[in-house]
């Protein structure tokens, strides 16, 4: 689909770098609005619960602002939020809080596994029709050097990103043996899926 002859329009609730460039490959056109909520305040026990839950928030947040001038045009608006969370031996892990924590994540990587949860929810702010889902990807890890580790800490874009972690930085990608799943996945935007969730939407 070409971005200009698009028959709708599309808001990303999201301040991801990455989500943003994975839209654009997909040839989108869109504008970004974020969403500002306490993450911290809304607690699942199941991963793929946690990460619904906070892509309804961020829509919520999202709908509670003048976004009505969209809403009166003649084309329908799609609002696309999204989350992400990392597992690691069961635990769910978010953006660590300090350098010591990001380190350690990487550090439990090396060698090991880890995955990513991470939702898509769209809302199409005319009809207020909303559908989401989750897509989860397994990431296989060789032994992550030290000296790796501290140059990812020290350049501090692993203190951005769920559990730390980001396969497609060039300091990490050697050491990435295996992803079952996408990498656009793990990034934050699982194209498939998006797509799905956009034509459904319509």
């Amino acid at each position: 689909m070409e971005a200009n002859t698009s028959p709708f329009k599309i808001i990303l609730g999201s301040s991801s770098i990455a989500r943003r460039t994975i839209l654009a490959e997909m040839g989108y056109e869109f504008t970004i609005m974020t969403a500002d909520i306490d993450e911290k305040c809304i607690r699942k026990d199941k991963p793929e619960d946690l990460v619904m839950a906070l892509a309804e928030a961020k829509a919520e947040a999202i709908l509670q602002r003048p976004i009505g001038d969209y809403i009166k045009d003649a084309e329908p608006t799609l609002l696309i939020t999204c989350d992400q969370v990392v597992v690691y031996e069961g635990v769910v892990r978010e953006k660590p809080s300090s350098k010591e924590e990001a380190r350690q994540y990487l550090k439990d990587y090396s060698g090991s596994h880890a995955a990513t949860v991470g939702s898509v929810l769209v809302t199409n702010l005319k009809t207020g029709f909303r559908k989401g889902e989750w897509d989860r990807v397994e990431i296989y890890f060789h032994e992550i050097p030290d000296e790796i580790i501290e140059k990812l800490i020290e350049e501090g874009i692993v203190l951005n990103v769920a559990g730390g972690l980001i396969i497609e930085h060039p300091l990490i990608l050697p050491f990435v043996k295996q992803v079952v799943g996408t990498t656009d996945s793990v990034m934050g935007l699982p194209k498939a899926l998006t797509d799905k969730l956009l034509r459904e939407a319509l």
